[in-house]
């Protein structure tokens, strides 16, 4: 499965990218294949281990915050390996094709 998800402190102020960072950071140290971009971090794994990871990157957001938002969006497609960077390739693949 693949998950894009967004978490963002509230009650912190403007700058949020340090509390962004922390749970960037979460991910990062999971071991699974993930992307982050401008607004959003993309994770692929197995049902289990994506949620656990998003759940304690959010958890690292809401230690230092009053208050978290959190959006998230799951592409649940059994036997497809790698799908965070085909799906990206096959644009890619009808882009250069015109």
């Amino acid at each position: 499965m693949i998950v894009a998800f967004s978490v963002t402190p509230l009650g912190v102020g403007e700058e949020v990218g340090e509390y962004v960072a922390d749970a960037v950071r979460v991910v990062r140290e999971s071991g699974l294949a993930n992307r982050t971009d401008a607004m959003f971090t993309t994770v692929e794994g197995e049902w289990d281990e994506v949620m656990d990871v998003v759940k304690r990157a959010v958890e690292a957001v809401e230690a230092r915050s009053p208050r978290v938002s959190f959006i998230l969006k799951a592409d649940i497609r059994p036997g497809v390996t790698d799908g965070i960077t085909s799906k990206v390739e096959t644009v890619e693949r009808h882009l250069a094709e015109g």
